[in-house]
């Protein structure tokens, strides 16, 4: 005979709650779901910002855990996965600035960067990891998730005139590092 799981405040799981509930009062309903259904698409995104995969199974975690909680507005909202890819687009954008700020306030002036020689092969991450992160995010919303300018500019909070010019120049940046298309492209 199966033991009854208390529900109450004095559950069995941690915070009093029973395991594999989201939260009290209903406030994970859906949360799951949603979670399961987007994890996939949104670990897809993180990986090409990213780059590499222990980071953006990090950043698709990070993501989930904030979207959860303000799942309430989120889920009244009408595309929740819309807005679970802003979150993970200005959450990877706020960790490249803050890497960036502790990787300026601990290296001299004075120290040469190191050149990049052309006998590199050049693959399309190695590529995409060479834009500046926020014109690899505008790539990456733009080409690769297929959303419009308008939508790439309303989840960065930009212009739309700001996303034509930056991935103008960032798709100029890529054909030059990546060479000839035709190098990339099967013979039928």
């Amino acid at each position: 005979m199966p033991v009854p799981r208390r529900t109450d405040r004095g559950g069995t799981g941690p915070g009093g709650t029973e395991p594999g509930a989201l939260g009290r009062d209903g406030a994970g309903d859906g949360f799951e779901d949603f979670a399961r259904a987007s994890q996939r698409r949104l670990y897809r995104t993180a990986y090409l910002l990213c780059g590499d995969p222990e980071s953006a199974r990090d950043l698709t975690q990070t993501t989930l855990a904030k979207v959860f909680q303000h799942w309430r507005r989120v889920s009244a909202a009408d595309r929740p996965e819309a807005y679970a890819r802003t979150v993970l687009t200005r959450t990877y954008l706020a960790e490249r600035r803050r890497r960036l700020r502790d990787l300026l306030a601990h290296t001299p002036i004075d120290v040469p960067r190191a050149a990049v020689g052309p006998e590199l092969t050049v693959t399309l991450l190695a590529a995409l990891a060479r834009l500046p992160p926020r014109a690899r995010a505008m790539v990456v919303l733009r080409y690769w998730e297929d959303l419009s300018v308008e939508s790439v500019a309303g989840l960065l909070g930009c212009s739309e005139s700001t996303v034509k010019s930056q991935c103008s120049r960032s798709l100029a940046r890529l054909r030059e590092q990546l060479g000839p298309a035709h190098v990339y492209t099967t013979q039928s």
